[in-house]
Order: structure tokens, then C-alpha cells, then sequence
């Protein structure tokens, strides 16, 4: 006998259905859920099932559980506060704004059933709670106490998050807790007379973030998982950057516009190929101890960075200049690259059904050059944030 279910039950179903068939997809690419945040977990995390009719739960091998739910209320702290409170987690609620809006986080601890003061809490982690406009999102982050490592998982899911559309394009709230932007200033552009806008505080924020990225990242350098992990390192700091270097990129095209270039050569590959000279020009930096990455504001303030803080910039300033554009890095050869899908002679990258135009930021080339030691497609792997 078939077993008539309510509508309502059925529609929530359907949607479970339809999301954990999703997640399973994409493992380890961004995820924006029906209820209109998005999130992009490191690898591992997979969907365990739903925390009620608003949200989803997700877990690694190592224990570690993200959850995220929307709500109803209008009080981040007092909805933060009370969550916690039923886990028995007594910490203090650290308010914030993010992004003009309320928000709240919180470092907890509890055990199920009945702590034991001998052994302390079973579990450890970090709860968050934004303020969408239209209710809350929360979202804990948490995992056995005592595996190594987990916490900087948990502080980097938090930070994917993105509440709402409106912050897809801008830093994650963690980054924000620990590093208000603060008052906009002007800052001088590498090699240009031009002075753009940045906040106080975006250069230590943004190598902030990748410094943190880069741990998360070590977290799976061995392991199976690398390529994904290498793609979200990249998704993590593009994301951070967009917001932080979006008028510097708009007046830096508009001064490349003015300049004399051949008249022949189309748009797109005017400014692929000027913005490809400017960063040329940078000084090459290295640091084999830490990240080696030189965030992006710095790079554009002061002009160096190694070969995939380059990329990564050129990438974002065609970007922001709506050009479909990402990096193309290589483990066996150290190196990246910005490719695009541009007019353009020369060498092409055959990325997800389209033929992007490679551009090498290390050495003074044109797009479409490459070396040819560096050559072999199967060692090289494609990057796209769009």
C-alpha cells in the first residue's frame, strides 16, 4: 500500500533530494543552497542530512561537523547565545558588523550527556550567527576536541560563507571579525600616477586570509584530495580580493583605455595584453618558509609577487572588466599562468569546452606565449571563479 505524504513533507523531501544529489556532485566546489547563502567547504566535507526545514549538516573524515541554518529573529548575539546555551557552552558572544548588518561569533565547547572534568569537553569549535534582512543564519563549526588541526577548518568553513548574493563578491565575516576594514584611503598604484581607493585595513586582512589559506591548504597536500584543495586556496582569496581591489582595477582599465596601443587589436586583447605588461613589471618575490603568495592589494600597492599572485590579479582585473578568465597552475612545474577566453595568436589551454588564451606574468611576453619546457597540457590544471 502507497502511503499518501503531505505536501508540505513531500516539497521538503523533494528539495533534500535535489540538494544532497547536488552536493554529491560537487564535493568540493562552492555550494549556493535554495535558501540563498552560499558556502564552499574545504574537500572532504559531505552532506550528512538536514538540521530542519532551512539548513543542511555536512561532515569530514576527521570528525569535523559544519551546520548552517536560516531562521527567523532579528538578534544575532541573544540567537547565538541561547543556541549554545542548550549545549551547555557558557563562552562569551563577540559581536560584529559584517558588512553593514549585525553578526556574532562565539568559541564553544561541550560534551554530550554528562561532562567529565578529568577528560574536559569532547568537543571544541566556533559558532556563527549573521543577520540576512530577512532572518538569521547560523552555522557551528565544531569537532573532537582533541584532533590536531580541525579549528583552522572550522574558522575557514565560517569564512565561506556568504549570507546572502550580495556577499559572494566580498570577504568572508571571520576576516572581517579579525579585521575591521575600517575608513577608505587613497593609495598610490604600482608604476602609475593613479591613487585608488582601498580600506585601512584591506592589505593585513587579505595576507591575513591567505596565510590561513595556505595552512588549510598543507592540510591536504599529500593527500588524494590536492587539486580541489588548490582550487578552493584560489576561490578563497579571488572571493576576498574582488571587493578590496575593485576600484583600483576600474580605474586601472580605464587609464589603459587612454593609452596608444594598436587600433587593431580587439578590446578584450587590449587589455589582457596591457594588464599582462603591468604585472611583467613586478618584482618577482618568493617565500619558501610561508604562503608564498603576496596578496593582491599589496601586489597592486607595491608591485611584486611571485608567478600566481600575478596570475590571480590579471585574472581579476579582466574579471571585474567582464571577461571570462582564471589560472592555469602546475604542480610538476611550480608555476601559473592566467589564461582567458580571448581574441588572440598563440597558445591555447583546452579548459571545460572552451580554448583559453595562456598568459605568462613572470617573463616579458605577449598573451599566447609559453615556454616550451612548460608546455605539456596534462600537467597543468585550469582554474575558473565565475
Amino acid at each position: 500500500m502507497i502511503t499518501a505524504i503531505p505536501q508540505g513533507l513531500k516539497t521538503r523531501r523533494l528539495i533534500w533530494l535535489f540538494l544532497l544529489i547536488s552536493l554529491s556532485r560537487l564535493p568540493a566546489a562552492p555550494y549556493v543552497s535554495p535558501w540563498g547563502f552560499r558556502i564552499d567547504l574545504p574537500p572532504g566535507y559531505q552532506a550528512q542530512g538536514g538540521t530542519g526545514d532551512r539548513g543542511v549538516s555536512f561532515r569530514n573524515p576527521q570528525g569535523a561537523v559544519f551546520e548552517i541554518r536560516v531562521s527567523g529573529g532579528t538578534d544575532p548575539q541573544k540567537y547565538l547565545e541561547n543556541t549554545l546555551s542548550r549545549l551547555g557552552s557558557g563562552n562569551e558572544v563577540e559581536s560584529f558588523v559584517y558588512h553593514h548588518r549585525k553578526a556574532a561569533l562565539m568559541e564553544f565547547e561541550f560534551s554530550p550527556g554528562t561532562p567529565s572534568p578529568a577528560r574536559g569537553a569532547a568537543y571544541r569549535g566556533w559558532g556563527l550567527c549573521l543577520d540576512r534582512g530577512d532572518g538569521l543564519l547560523l552555522a557551528l563549526a565544531y569537532g573532537p576536541a582533541g584532533t590536531e588541526g580541525l579549528d583552522i577548518l572550522h574558522l575557514s568553513c565560517l569564512d565561506s560563507i556568504a549570507p546572502t548574493r550580495a556577499e559572494q563578491r566580498y570577504c568572508g565575516p571571520v576576516t572581517e571579525f579579525a579585521w575591521p576594514r575600517g575608513p577608505l584611503r587613497e593609495i598610490p598604484l604600482f608604476k602609475t600616477q593613479i591613487k585608488a581607493l582601498f580600506a585601512e585595513g584591506d592589505a593585513e586582512a587579505a595576507q591575513g586570509l591567505v596565510d590561513r589559506e595556505f595552512q588549510v591548504l598543507r592540510y591536504f597536500e599529500k593527500g588524494p584530495q590536492w587539486q580541489e584543495a588548490w582550487r578552493r586556496f584560489y576561490r578563497m582569496i579571488y572571493r576576498d580580493s574582488w571587493d578590496r581591489i575593485f576600484h583600483a582595477a576600474f580605474l586601472l582599465e580605464r587609464h589603459w583605455a587612454a593609452e596608444d596601443l594598436p587600433p587593431d587589436l580587439p578590446a578584450d586583447l587590449r587589455l589582457a595584453s596591457r594588464a599582462l605588461s603591468y604585472v611583467q613589471d613586478f618584482t618577482y618575490e618568493r617565500d619558501l618558509m610561508g604562503s608564498d603568495f603576496v596578496n593582491l592589494v599589496s601586489a597592486l600597492t607595491e608591485g611584486r609577487g611571485d608567478c600566481d599572485s600575478r596570475a590571480l590579479l590579471w585574472a581579476l582585473i579582466l574579471a571585474q572588466a567582464n571577461i571570462d578568465s582564471g589560472i592555469m597552475v602546475s604542480r610538476d612545474y611550480s608555476h601559473a599562468m592566467g589564461m582567458a577566453d580571448i581574441e588572440g595568436q598563440g597558445a591555447r589551454f583546452p579548459f571545460e569546452g572552451k580554448q583559453y588564451l595562456v598568459a605568462e606574468t613572470t617573463t616579458k611576453v605577449d598573451p599566447g606565449l609559453i615556454a616550451q619546457n612548460m608546455s605539456e597540457i596534462d600537467k597543468w590544471m585550469g582554474i575558473v571563479f565565475e
